[in-house]
């Protein structure tokens, strides 16, 4: 049973709405889809955490409070603290590579160029459950990779998200009472037929 769930962005008023954010903005639309309480500053962990009860176990969820290419050292010391090992850990993060609105589920990897990744690679075992969001393709194609990852999304965009949002929480969802494996199927073979 997964006992951490991880959304990634950079913190501050002026990244929200940005392509790299998306992984705040799904776990902050599962939290409030499960009631959870408000969210709470933990300046020990430089991080913002709320908790959820499913099938009668907490979950912690949590938004590092660090600007992105140090999400793991939050994610390491909340993981820590906590005592949950990389496998009961999901994280939510952007991904060029997958198209917009879709989405992809895998267990290890590399961090595929991001930056966020990479530093939690680095600080915890590399075998946990990544939930992938497409925001690409990159485009105009030559435009510099962090220009377009910090830019906002264009309206519409922001329809497709929002329009995409259920599913996306329906993956967390999945994750949560199918585990792993079995949610994995479903999600990645749906993938290739939704449009």
């Amino acid at each position: 049973m997964y006992r951490l769930i991880v959304g990634l962005g950079n913190p501050g008023a002026e990244y929200e709405g940005t392509r790299h954010n998306i992984g705040f903005q799904i776990v902050d639309n599962f939290a409030s889809k499960q009631n959870a309480a408000d969210w709470k500053k933990e300046r020990s962990f430089k991080s913002s955490l709320t908790s959820v009860n499913i099938r009668g176990q907490k979950i912690l969820l949590l938004k590092p409070g660090a600007f992105m290419n140090l999400s793991g050292a939050c994610l390491q010391k909340v993981s820590s603290f906590y005592k949950i090992p990389p496998v009961e850990i999901i994280v939510i993060y952007d991904e060029m590579n997958i198209e917009l609105g879709q989405r992809k589920v895998s267990l290890k990897g590399s961090a595929g160029g991001h930056n966020g990744m990479l530093d939690i690679i680095n600080r915890i075992h590399p075998v946990f459950t990544r939930l992938r969001i497409g925001i690409g393709p990159k485009a105009p194609p030559e435009i510099d990779l962090a220009d377009f990852v910090l830019g906002k999304f264009k309206d519409e965009e922001i329809f497709k998200i929002n329009a995409s949002m259920d599913q996306y929480i329906d993956c967390i969802e999945r994750l949560l009472f199918d585990g792993p494996e079995k949610a994995m199927i479903h999600i990645n073979k749906r993938i290739k037929n939704d449009d």
